[in-house]
């Protein structure tokens, strides 16, 4: 028997929900949400899914009752404001810091050995602020924001080649913002050969520009943040923690020197596990990777100075 909550029930909240039990990853799914019935009603609509999507998990609904999520095995942090048109998830910080902080209390009340999966923007210090308010190891705290840009590097790889996305390996590393994301080109590759060698140095410029803004281009085309990407980057998540899979995703974990960086939480290749993450990965990087990397950590650490900023 396996328990997961995901706190917060709009899109993605949902949507993860949906994809964790239509892949049959969870024995249990609870959404909470602040809004009354919302949770319920999601759920509910979901269980209406279950005889017609040949699924056994048990999705319920609670509207800020921390009780119903007690003896959860991963908690799912989705809930505060999402990005508008023209907005950063940066600007985020501040309604989001409160929420989060919130949340994370609440949740270990019920649920103290939970891996707690951070997907608020801006997610790296909100991983960073989860990691610090929860004091728990630091494998159990875990943001999600490269597995959601790796995949959008391997689309627009797999647009660029015109081949099947799964035929792509593609890897984003750094921060989970327009700039500060590192899509590895050089690392990219079809089948095994290196993508380099069918595409030009300007196509792969413009793979990875657009992934670094595939965020800002969805919510400039639908008036809000993406859902169905980030829900299925949370189900392949949790699915590789509630089964042991270790599987390598690229994570937001805490760095203690890993990349030249400590004392912040940082997207880097890691293996996935029962345990939340179990090992960082040191995929040599180049000297211009290594230096791009540094920049990344130098913003997220100073939107890490502005959270505190506004703990004081």
């Amino acid at each position: 028997m396996s328990k997961v909550t995901i706190v917060g029930a709009g899109n993605v909240g949902a949507t993860c929900a949906d994809a964790i039990a239509f892949r049959k990853i969870a024995s249990e799914v609870v959404l909470l949400d602040i809004r009354e019935n919302f949770a319920e009603g999601k759920a509910l609509d979901m269980m209406q899914t279950a005889t017609l999507n040949g699924f056994d998990t048990r999705v319920s609904g609670s509207t800020n009752d921390y009780a119903k999520t007690a003896g959860s095995d991963v908690v799912v942090i989705t809930s505060g404001i999402p990005r508008k048109p023209g907005m950063t998830r940066e600007e985020l910080i501040g309604i989001n810091a409160g929420i989060v902080k919130g949340v994370t209390e609440n949740i270990l009340k019920h649920s103290p050995n939970a891996i707690i999966v951070v997907v608020s923007n801006p997610m790296d210090t909100m991983t960073f602020l989860a990691l610090t308010e929860s004091k728990l190891p630091k494998n159990r705290i875990i943001g999600m924001g490269g597995i959601l840009d790796s995949a959008r590097f391997k689309c627009y790889l797999s647009l660029a080649l015109n081949c099947s996305p799964n035929d792509v390996e593609g890897m984003v590393i750094g921060g989970h913002g327009d700039t500060t994301m590192i899509p590895l080109t050089r690392l990219a590759s079809y089948k095994g050969v290196p993508v380099s060698q069918f595409l030009s140095a300007e196509a792969l410029q413009k793979v990875a520009a657009d992934t670094m803004v595939g965020g800002a281009t969805l919510t400039g085309m639908l008036g809000t943040s993406a859902w169905y990407a980030p829900g299925a980057a949370v189900a392949s998540l949790v699915d590789s923690i509630l089964n042991d899979q270790k599987k390598l995703f690229p994570c937001c974990v805490s760095l203690n020197g890993e990349y030249g960086q400590k004392d912040i939480c940082l997207g880097v290749p890691v293996v996935i596990g029962k345990n939340g993450w179990e090992s960082i990965v040191d995929v040599k990087l180049n000297a211009d990777e290594q230096a791009a990397f540094a920049k990344s950590a130098e913003a997220v650490r100073n939107m890490n100075t502005v959270l505190s900023t506004i703990n004081a």
